[in-house]
């Protein structure tokens, strides 16, 4: 690898950089020294032959099989690799898990002396069998590793030196390991560096490969960095659920994986999913501005694979929404992410966490949901999560039906279709009634204490017989859907009163959860926040003081509806402007809110993104301020630790 020498970076490092080096190799010789330990252990001398037996060409076959992925995606990296290290007396070499080398590329002269050590394809370089070596060692401690020359455990292979990184998969399991060997006279400090930056390159097509269909984001603080090996890989499913992060992304986003696996697209950037929708349907999208919970600036670019379509900036794009769901634009009716998922409506509050946590025990299980609520404080959004979070939420349909917003005398037909000439009015060819369509997927009925008595029993016929019959048809259709049902209507004493079937209650009611009115929540900051920017973008305009006080004080008697509804006029009124004021408000809300006092402040910046940049104790009060005290609250709105605020909290003497 002389060729490297003559870089303009070469032997330019300052005495921190040195000093940084020195504290690295000291790191490596400690790592070493427990490895020739465990050698010790394991019964190894220093002076034994190697052991010179490699698998059979059946057997290397079949361990090439059981590693298709990790050799399919690191062979031509290993190609490029090498090109870097030609003629320079050196190898590449691949290896599995265990430290048998699955495939090796070198000049030909080395690899007649590795050969002489096994140090090629059907070779074991575990620890166990050669003592301390870089794969093996590399392996146990799980980093990247240089054995030099007298620090191989066996005589017989000090004439190498060697540097190896293992590969991991997308959830931190070792997979196996990338390793250039060479003789120990040619050994070069930038060796390390390439099979790292190759071993990261192998773990970025690995991700790739691991998620064929969803969302994935490539992003860096710098925009020049993106599309480069350095950006961070965040996946994700259709509806924003997080799937899996490479190590850039786990840096950048200052979060382990095991923490991330709870967050979603929306809390970890503060904007809904759909926003990536809206801006790849432009004609020419570049790249996109976010925000981590730090307050720091990313720049972004994201594939879209939905429903076997690959959608990417370098084109024009019209996404198309699975079809169990119409899309719906940002700020056109919904107050929430059209495909919310269970994650994405846990914002903090205690009594959905709870709720949330019920739910996903039961589903997919079998057991029919009945929510119950006020009106208005997003029953259908829960059914649809509910939806998304199981196992036919990627495919099947979920079909909806308000039993109190149509007429009686049409329900019926709704819900179970009608034959051709079935009644007046009709289309002449029939149609799927809602039960006949959700066949595979989810039902959906809101408000079902509305029901008329004479179509609830019918509705517990199909439940029973899990089949359909269309008005005017004598045919049966078998369906099968999971059931999700909801009402404002207390349903117990509709029982008592003879208003509603108690059979059907006991058919419907497999596990009841119920969602607190909006003026009982403790995230009602967060949902403005997140309301405000699924209606208006990261570019919407910010609630002022007043306005902040005048949400958190309100009654909300229409719930979430009615803070969405208000959200939305509020930002059509303040199209330009910077700020929503309270002369940006309806002048019946004001009035009715007169009487109510004022509250706490919202914080300053988004739920998902509380922005710390001006200084980390304020952002950490006005969250505690929000939140009534509430720290895990607090701590969720500005992304850190509980720990953290406590520090905090001791540092100021509170």
């Amino acid at each position: 690898m002389q060729h490297l020498a003559g870089r303009p970076d070469a032997g330019m490092g300052n005495a921190p950089a040195l000093q940084s080096e020195a504290d690295s190799r000291l790191l490596d010789l400690q790592a070493i020294e427990r490895s020739h330990q465990r050698s010790s252990s394991y019964g190894i001398t220093r002076r034994q032959r190697p052991d010179l037996d490699t698998l059979s060409h059946p057997d290397l076959a079949l361990t090439l099989e059981s590693n298709h992925a990790l050799f399919g995606h690191a062979r031509p990296v290993m190609e490029t690799l090498y090109d870097q290290i030609r003629n320079t007396h050196s190898m590449v070499i691949l290896s599995d898990a265990s430290g048998t080398i699955l495939h090796t590329l070198g000049d030909n002269d080395f690899l007649a002396k590795a050969d002489r050590v096994a140090l090629g394809a059907g070779g074991c370089w575990s620890e166990q069998l050669r003592g301390t070596n870089a794969i093996g060692t590399a392996l146990f401690e799980q980093k990247p590793t240089t054995v030099h020359a007298q620090e191989h455990y066996l005589d017989a292979n000090r004439f190498l030196t060697c540097s190896a990184a293992p590969i991991f998969d997308h959830l931190g399991k070792v997979l196996g390991v990338l390793d250039v060997s060479g003789e120990c006279g040619s050994f070069h400090k930038h060796t390390m560096a390439l099979v790292r930056m190759s071993a990261q390159m192998i773990e970025n097509h690995l991700q790739a490969g691991s998620f064929p269909d969803g969302i994935t984001l490539h992003f860096h603080s710098r925009p020049e960095f993106v599309g480069t090996l350095v950006e961070g890989i965040v996946n994700f499913t259709p509806g924003g659920r997080f799937l899996a992060a490479n190590r850039s992304a786990l840096f950048q986003l200052g979060l382990p994986l095991g923490a991330l696996q709870s967050h979603t697209f929306s809390s970890l950037f503060g904007v809904p999913v759909s926003m990536l929708f809206d801006h790849y349907r432009k004609a020419a999208p570049g790249l996109m501005a976010l925000y981590l919970h730090s307050g720091i600036q990313i720049h972004a670019r994201a594939e879209l694979r939905l429903r076997e379509q690959h959608f990417q900036n370098t084109r024009e794009a019209a996404i198309d929404a699975p079809a169990s769901v119409p899309a719906t634009p940002a700020g056109r009716g919904t107050a929430l992410p059209a495909h919310p998922d269970l994650q994405m409506l846990d914002t903090g509050d205690e009594r959905m966490a709870a709720v949330i946590a019920k739910l996903r025990k039961v589903i997919d299980r079998d057991i029919p949901i009945l929510i119950t609520g006020e009106t208005g404080t997003g029953k259908e959004w829960l059914a649809q999560a509910i939806h998304r979070e199981s196992a036919r939420g990627a495919t099947a349909p979920f079909v909806a039906l308000n039993c109190s917003a149509i007429p009686e005398n049409l329900i019926e037909a709704e819900l179970f279709g009608y034959e051709d000439g079935a009644f007046t009015g009709a289309r002449r060819k029939g149609a799927l009634g809602k039960i006949a369509q959700a066949h595979g997927g989810t039902l959906f009925l809101d408000e079902i204490g509305d029901m008329p008595l004479a179509l609830q029993a019918r509705l517990l016929r199909v439940l029973q017989e899990r089949a359909v019959a269309p008005l005017g048809s004598s045919r049966v259709v078998p369906v099968n859907f999971a059931l999700v049902c909801a009402t404002h209507q207390p349903l117990r004493e509709m029982v008592a009163r003879h208003a509603f079937r108690e059979d059907l209650y006991y058919r419907i009611n497999g596990l009841q959860v119920k969602l607190p009115p909006l003026r009982e929540r403790s995230d009602l900051a967060q949902l403005a926040e997140m309301i405000l920017r699924h209606e208006g973008g990261p570019q919407a305009p910010r609630f002022d003081e007043q306005v902040r006080s005048r949400l958190l004080s309100n009654r909300w008697p229409g719930n979430l509806r009615q803070l969405a509804n208000l959200i939305r006029t509020a930002l059509a009124m303040a199209a330009g402007e910077e700020r929503i004021g309270l002369r940006h408000l309806p002048d019946d809300f004001l009035d009715e809110d007169d009487a109510a006092g004022t509250a706490l402040p919202l914080p300053d910046k988004p739920c998902a993104s509380l922005s710390m940049q001006d200084s980390e104790w304020d952002a950490i009060e006005r969250a505690l301020r929000a939140h009534g005290g509430n720290v895990s609250a607090a701590s969720k709105a500005l992304g850190i630790s509980r720990n953290t605020i406590y520090r905090r909290l001791k540092a100021h003497g509170d």
